[in-house]
């Protein structure tokens, strides 16, 4: 006798468009901001936001041209003390940097 077999269901994995962040005001996140500048060629701060933040080539990309076009960008957020690592090693070619909490 020959059996009916359903289709594998299909799992769809939602889309999530707006990052929800949790703060506490005692412990609030920090922000390192990285701003255009008209000294350094975009393949050098590329490779200098890749060393300060350990992240990919396209993410380095993305935010060097972010700071390029907007004038200024995210380059990294996390605990003040690791913001003021990533700024510290964006300072080592004189990149413009704050550190910022949000």
């Amino acid at each position: 006798m020959p059996t009916v077999t359903e289709p594998p269901p299909t799992i769809t994995t939602p889309i999530i468009t707006e990052r929800v962040e949790v703060r506490t005001e005692t412990n609030r996140p920090w922000k390192v901001i990285l701003y255009n500048d008209d000294w350094h060629a975009f393949p050098e701060v590329v490779m200098q936001v890749q060393r300060a933040t350990g992240c990919s080539l396209e993410m380095a990309e993305w935010i060097t041209h972010e700071a390029h076009t907007r004038g200024r960008a995210v380059a990294y957020e996390g605990t003040q003390e690791d913001c003021n690592k990533v700024a510290s090693v964006l300072r080592q070619i004189r990149l413009q940097v704050d550190v910022e909490q949000t």
